[in-house]
């Protein structure tokens, strides 16, 4: 039986991630596996690589040829270096920073806060199509134009 060491697909339509299986060659890309040693998401910044060292070892060891993806991947880890015997290759994997502590970002903001000053509230100027609305809304109903008229046609069938 020949065994391979190979991506298996996981994922959204355009987010991919990966788990780096070990597999029997004959086998489907996203069929049975023997045993799962990582996984591989290069959507994220940086990539995200995640391999369990000793198997990824163990079954180079015994014979298991990695796909040319994997191979990239374990070179980067340290694994593939390991594996061969180069002296001085650790690898190039980035890691991302780590999260800041919610609670630490929480009292920064509670400091900041504290430093501003505490004067009185600041109301700003109506706008001018503001003012004139409030004006036709604030006047009485006698200084409408309308009003005269109503006045008159209320009088003349009460004096006929």
């Amino acid at each position: 039986m020949a065994v391979k060491i190979r991506l298996k697909r996981l994922g959204k339509v355009r987010v991919p991630q990966y788990r780096i299986v070990v597999v029997d060659s004959r086998k489907k890309r996203d069929g049975a596996v023997i045993e799962e040693i990582g996984k591989y998401h290069p959507k994220e910044e940086p990539s995200l690589i995640d391999v369990v060292s000793d198997r990824a070892q163990y079954w180079l060891g015994v014979g298991a040829q990695p796909s040319e993806a994997v191979e990239a991947i374990l070179k980067v880890t340290g694994d593939w270096q390991k594996f061969k015997g180069i002296d001085g290759a650790e690898g190039t994997l980035k890691v991302k920073e780590p999260k800041r502590d919610k609670l630490e970002i929480f009292n920064e903001a509670l400091k900041e806060a504290a430093k501003e000053p505490k004067g009185a509230a600041v109301t700003t100027k109506k706008s001018e199509k503001s003012e004139k609305k409030a004006d036709k809304a604030d006047k009485p109903a006698e200084e409408t134009p309308e009003a005269p008229a109503a006045e008159a046609a209320a009088e003349t069938p009460a004096e006929a």
